[in-house]
């Protein structure tokens, strides 16, 4: 595992999954036209993971896919799991949109079970219940599918580039020592 200079990170610290193999062309050399794919024969994952001292690695996030928030970095993955466990729930993308702070806000797509009925506000306490504040969801919005590629995965380009609608549920704005955006 590397951090972001593509220096090695303890155990137990999220860093990059990177792989080689001891067999010779068992990896492709690359993707065209991405010389910084592969380095000292390493290939990098793009997977952000933590190695537990048993040495099994813990998945965190896709390193594209991490949340920036306040200072934090928050899984998109782990909000997700905590999203879906609803019982209302049956899909949902976790992904950043701007904030008026600096940085960025969560926000989440959510589709609803069918004849299901989901109430934005009572999501937001599941969530407060389950995750650190800072990772508590800004934004809700409900959307009848999730934009997926063609292998199934879901397209969070597409929702980052849409971000906050109108019909996007935000929790209350809250001052906290001079904070002015919700938390």
């Amino acid at each position: 595992m590397v951090d972001e200079n593509l220096a090695p990170v303890a155990d137990g610290t999220a860093g990059e999954l990177v792989v080689r193999s001891h067999q010779p062309y068992a990896f492709s050399p690359g993707y065209l036209g991405d010389p910084e794919q592969q380095r000292d024969s390493w290939r990098r994952t793009g997977d952000r993971v933590v190695r537990e001292p048993d040495g099994w690695f813990r998945f965190v996030d896709r390193i594209k896919d991490v949340i920036r928030r306040r200072g934090e970095n928050i899984s998109s993955y782990e909000v997700e799991s905590v999203v879906q466990r609803h019982p209302a729930v049956a899909a949902a993308a976790a992904f950043p949109v701007p904030s008026e702070l600096a940085e960025d806000e969560v926000m989440v797509a959510v589709v609803v079970r069918p004849g299901g009925v989901l109430d934005p506000e009572e999501l937001a306490r599941h969530c407060a219940s389950q995750l650190p504040e800072f990772a508590v969801p800004r934004y809700i919005e409900t959307v009848p599918a999730l934009p997926l590629t063609e292998t199934g995965k879901v397209r969070k380009a597409v929702l980052r580039e849409r971000g906050v609608t109108p019909r996007t549920w935000a929790r209350a704005a809250r001052r906290a020592h001079g904070a002015s955006a919700g938390s």
